[in-house]
């Protein structure tokens, strides 16, 4: 058995950080997959926030409340006022009053939000694919298995 400071324990000082170095790595893909998606988002002058946010109000089924959006994005409620202000300047989404509160305001996708997603669609496929590229079809389902459970498994936090 080893001793608590021997090189097979976990508590050793000189024993490498496997959860740090997969954090590091987990970072370094995340700021890759971020600048490889912005280059592609560009042209349309969109963000990736402003494209994350479009997708979210696109995915319900009748116009989400800003905290709704805010909540299912994981962000207060401050980030997504001003997503929603760009968007709306460039006619992707509009702000249409609650029928049933006057203080609530729902967030509508327009015609040319719709249009945006339609084309960005195969840019996110194509910043996917290059992320992905060194991978085999079952290393990728793999992948998939494991982020789903790190994903699934994280405790839902209050903003």
């Amino acid at each position: 058995m080893d001793a608590p400071d021997s090189p097979g324990s976990v508590g050793y000082a000189g024993a490498p950080d496997t959860d740090g170095m997969l954090a590091e790595q987990l970072l370094r893909l995340t700021r890759r997959l971020h600048r490889i998606q912005s280059r592609q988002l560009e042209p349309v002058d969109i963000t990736p926030a402003q494209f994350r946010l479009l997708r979210t109000v696109a995915s319900y089924d009748a116009a989400p409340r800003m905290a709704d959006l805010a909540r299912r994005l994981d962000v207060v409620p401050r980030a997504v006022t001003t997503l929603v202000d760009a968007l709306e300047a460039s006619g992707r989404v509009r702000r249409a009053p609650d029928p049933d509160s006057r203080r609530v305001v729902r967030v509508e996708i327009t015609d040319e939000g719709r249009a945006t997603l339609r084309s960005l669609r195969s840019a996110r496929r194509a910043a996917a694919e290059e992320i992905l590229a060194p991978l085999t079809a079952d290393q990728r389902e793999v992948l998939g298995g494991l982020l789903s459970t790190l994903v699934d498994g994280m405790p839902e936090r209050r903003c």
